[in-house]
């Protein structure tokens, strides 16, 4: 966790005591995930079987004041089964629209790669453009819309890995990793009885969100911390390790994930340090290094570390001049 003194907005707070109560040493990942959520992006969680990635996402949703919606992606899953299907009726005589689980504010998209890439880019473009197409017609879907996709990067056979341009919709890619000996024993006298979920209350409506979403917005961002931004950015798409750097949608989102973290943090204004501790999380994925770089055990985290330390930290101009 970063250095900066943790002052959560108060309804933020309440919502990460929600998670902490269920998830045990996982307070970086519940952290970020509320920073995706506020900056309106999605969060991708990749890590084995078994370490809390569902329960993350049904204690967020139980946290919130939102419909909640799960896709349990399989081969044989269509299009159709995550936007919904006009059915016919013949009371009516005509055609009745029946929503899909992606029309919640809330979406678990469990195993993501499970599925074949025209069922995953039915879901990946509502994540992009907050909107899906039905037989030919837009319907707009609900706000806040979010999701928070799962998927296991151990077993590949009869998976559908996602393409790098869709990687790229994912404002954040977290890992759950295992807990400690001491967390695992908390654990287990946790769940000895009643399961923790089962208690947890909704403390933020979905009015209260859509308001925290838009008072992220005005989180001010000083020239010189852009500029940081877009040297990062830039550096790495000049490393020989990178096939692929970062693109400028990236850009983009390493500046909405800084706005809403300076948010947590009770500031209206982005630090260099927020940058610098979002970076792995918002553009390693969005990387493909090179067979060499591979071969030699670089990894996108190390690559953004090293251009890191060759930037010169900017100095942030007093906001309230």
């Amino acid at each position: 966790m970063s250095s900066q003194t943790v002052l959560y907005q108060p309804k933020i707070s309440e919502v990460l005591r929600n998670i902490n109560k269920v998830i045990i040493g996982k307070d970086e990942e519940a952290l970020l995930s509320i920073v995706a959520l506020l900056a309106k992006g999605h969060v991708l969680l990749e890590d084995v079987p078994g370490v809390g990635k569902t329960m993350l996402v049904r204690t967020l949703a139980k946290s919130l004041d939102c419909d909640f919606k799960r896709i349990q992606f399989t081969p044989d899953l269509l299009p159709s089964d995550v936007t919904g299907v006009s059915i016919y009726n013949p009371k009516t005589l005509e055609f009745e629209f029946r929503s899909g689980p992606i029309l919640g504010n809330i979406v678990l998209a469990d195993e993501i790669n499970r599925t074949s890439p025209k069922t995953q880019s039915s879901l990946l473009e509502g994540m992009e453009e907050t909107s899906i197409t039905v037989e030919g017609e837009a319907v707009p879907l609900k706000k806040p819309f979010f999701v928070m996709a799962t998927q296991n990067p151990i077993e590949y056979e009869g998976t559908y890995p996602l393409p790098e341009a869709q990687l790229d919709r994912f404002l954040l890619k977290l890992k759950m990793g295992y807990p400690s000996a001491k967390q695992e024993m908390e654990m287990l006298n946790r769940t000895s009885g009643t399961h923790p979920i089962h208690e947890v209350q909704a403390v933020l409506s979905r009015e209260e969100l859509v308001a925290l979403q838009d008072k992220v917005e005005e989180v001010y961002v000083d020239a010189t911390v852009t500029r940081y931004i877009v040297d990062l950015v830039r550096g790495t798409r000049n490393d020989e390790g990178v096939y692929l750097g970062v693109s400028p949608r990236g850009s983009i989102a390493l500046m909405k994930a800084a706005k809403a973290y300076a948010f947590i943090r009770d500031r209206d204004y982005v630090l260099p340090d927020d940058v610098k501790y979002l970076a792995p999380f918002v553009l390693s994925h969005r990387m493909i290094l090179t067979s060499e770089a591979k071969f030699e055990g670089s990894s996108p985290e190390g690559i953004i570390a090293d251009v890191l330390s060759k930037l010169s930290v900017p100095v942030q101009r007093n906001v309230s001049e």
